[in-house]
């Protein structure tokens, strides 16, 4: 993996500041160690930071075309990449390299724009060619990499692999965006495209940018999206077999390194399927790393030494306490936006131990979202079946007073939790989804949020971006719809941001096998009654993983990444909170109301509330203004 960085003027005139180019690429040196970059030209710098995975030797960026004429900067991985070198040595290319690098410069001099389609892989990269005066950015389908862009008021393009390489050019402004701060509040991260700051923004997956200096306008296209097309599967076995055959495909294409390989193991379904096709297609073993908690109700750790001494890995295995509470400083550097999801302290800890061992790591994310397997889906599907019983002029009247009524109860088993389902109930399908998935509830954003701030937001509500891609959604099967949601907004704004920031951090790579696009899309195209069957999600790929992992595996009750917040925020992490009432910097900014905020340390402290969400976004708040 790489951190890419670059400036563009759009009237062509403007010489690049090479010095402030190269400190937006030095910035993002964890990114890519081993080697720097850059080209410059009237108008245009592209600067790289290399971790170097293939073609040890030769791949250094940014790479040209035999006559210098065609120039990229480029982070990712192009699986397919020998394929269409010897495609494109047919048609006359001229290589000098062995890199996937310079397979994207002779695929843009053939297939232009449409280059992207034949990349199979995860990648952003810009290029430029000089011929043209063109230069083109682009981000892969699903959003494994990251791109965040800007347009200064003196009309330069910036974009870097992370927030920070553009913050370090002194024309662009740290406005906090205040729909975007309402986004985070209600989902605990921000979601493509917007930016925690105002006019800058992330590239969407499967997006790409374009700019011609004849045209002198940025143009953004959608590029490929997920199909759902139904296919005619007659039987369970049927579906078995190709599941399997592709999935260890996609695994296959992604063992090509020039560096130590290995795989995370977790112990859960996704990780240990992953593990058990690698371990099939080596003949030597396969390395594995996992991480325990000295807590067992958060450990996992036996699970993945069953996995492990089942396939003969190579397990490495290192204990972590609560003490990790202390990484919330480091971690806000990080992530460079709010990002509260805590279960990045694990997955950055677990990082961490792979290095030791390996340089590019395989990991299991991508099969709840690609086959519903997350606890809230199975949730909506019993919802829907009373909200397309019963129409909105029944269940409004009946459930929406009893939503706002009826005692909010996080203490108790959870079919004892029926507000939220009466609210649910009351609600449309994607309205409905979202309240789910929101980490704070709307009645407790209207809490926590000040007069003034609500008042700026002019009626934003969050939800506005769920029903936004609801809207473009290609099918309208009532799971495949959350299912669209969760790729579009929680996969790339909260499990895969969390994977790469995680790992860049310690210069390691992490490839997704089960999120390959071409997997993705046959998935899509499996019916939904294969995938939440009789109130179990993951249905077939459980089906289909009988015949490599035991039924302690595939069967055991999901346990998910986490740590032990609410009890850090009443005893270790006490004082911070302590310092987020108290601190002048957030009262100032007249975003949160401070009144309700020492109200629920107060109730969480004593344990007559538990506020752990509320209370943790908040602190990652205060840490990312601080910063």
């Amino acid at each position: 993996m790489c951190g890419i960085a670059g400036i563009y003027s759009f009237d062509g005139q403007t010489p690049v500041n090479e010095v402030l180019l190269k400190s937006m690429s030095n910035s993002q040196y964890h990114r890519g160690p081993d080697e720097s970059g850059i080209y410059t030209d009237m108008g245009i710098g592209l600067a790289h930071r290399r971790l170097s995975i293939i073609d040890l030797a030769s791949g250094k960026q940014p790479l040209t075309n035999e006559d210098d004429t065609v120039i990229v900067t480029y982070n990712g991985e192009i699986y397919n990449y020998r394929e269409l070198m010897q495609e494109l040595k047919k048609r006359g290319h001229v290589f000098k390299t062995n890199s996937d690098t310079e397979v994207i410069v002779h695929a843009w001099e053939e297939w232009g724009k449409q280059c992207v389609s034949y990349f199979r892989g995860m990648f952003v990269f810009a290029l430029w060619d000089k011929n043209k005066e063109s230069l083109f950015i682009a981000r892969d389908r699903l959003g494994i990499k990251p791109l965040y862009y800007t347009v200064t008021n003196k009309n330069e393009l910036l974009f870097g692999s992370e927030l920070k390489a553009v913050l370090i050019h002194p024309d662009v402004s740290r406005t906090l965006n205040h729909s975007a701060i309402v986004d985070y509040f209600s989902l605990g991260y921000v979601p493509d495209p917007k930016s925690i700051y105002e006019g800058i923004y992330k590239l969407s997956p499967g997006h790409h940018l374009y700019i011609d200096r004849q045209i002198c306008k940025l143009q953004e296209e959608q590029y490929w999206d997920i199909p759902f097309e139904q296919s005619n599967y007659t039987n369970e076995d049927e579906i078995i077999d190709e599941f399997n055959s592709r999935l260890a495909e996609a695994v296959d294409i992604r063992m090509v390194s020039e560096v130590p390989i290995g795989a995370f193991l977790s112990g859960g379904i996704d990780s240990s399927a992953v593990v058990a096709l690698m371990a099939e297609q080596s003949d030597k073993p396969i390395t594995t790393c996992n991480i325990a908690f000295d807590q067992k109700e958060f450990d996992e750790s036996s699970y993945a030494k069953i996995v492990a001494d089942q396939f003969q890995t190579d397990h490495h295995v290192e204990e972590i306490g609560t003490e990790h509470y202390s990484l919330l400083d480091k971690l806000t550097d990080v992530y460079d936006e709010p990002f509260a999801d805590s279960s990045y302290i694990p997955t950055y800890k677990v990082c961490e131990i792979a290095k030791k061992h390996m340089t590019v790591v395989l990991s299991g994310d991508g099969g709840d979202e690609n086959f519903a397997g997350y606890r809230r889906h199975a949730m909506h599907m019993n919802e829907e079946k009373i909200r397309s019983f019963l129409p909105a002029s029944i269940r409004q009247p009946i459930f929406g007073p009893l939503g706002r009524f009826y005692p909010k109860a996080d203490w108790a088993p959870k079919f004892l939790r029926a507000k939220t389902t009466f609210q649910a109930l009351s609600s449309d399908n994607v309205s409905a989804y979202f309240n789910s998935v929101s980490s704070i509830s709307e009645p407790v954003r209207s809490k926590l949020f000040s007069r003034n701030f609500k008042r700026s937001t002019q009626g934003y509500h969050s939800v506005d971006l769920f029903h936004q891609h609801a809207a473009k959604c290609p099918t309208d099967d009532p799971l495949s719809l959350i299912q669209y949601l969760d790729f579009k907004t929680y996969l790339p704004g909260d499990i895969l941001t969390k994977v790469d920031r995680a790992s860049m951090a310690h210069s390691l790579e992490v490839r997704v096998p089960i999120l390959d696009h071409k997997f993705v899309e046959w998935a899509s195209s499996v019916s939904s009654s294969y995938k939440l069957k009789n109130g179990q999600g993951k249905y077939i790929f459980k089906k289909s993983m009988e015949r490599y992992l035991p039924d302690e595996i595939l069967y055991r009750k999901k346990m998910g990444f986490s740590v032990p917040i609410g009890q850090w925020l009443r005893k270790e992490l006490k004082h911070e909170l302590d310092a987020l009432v108290n601190n002048s910097a957030i009262k100032d900014l007249d975003i949160i109301d401070m009144s309700y905020v020492q109200k629920c340390v107060a109730q969480h402290c004593s344990g007559s509330m538990d506020h752990t969400t509320t209370l943790w976004s908040l602190l990652v708040f205060e840490k990312f203004i601080r910063n």
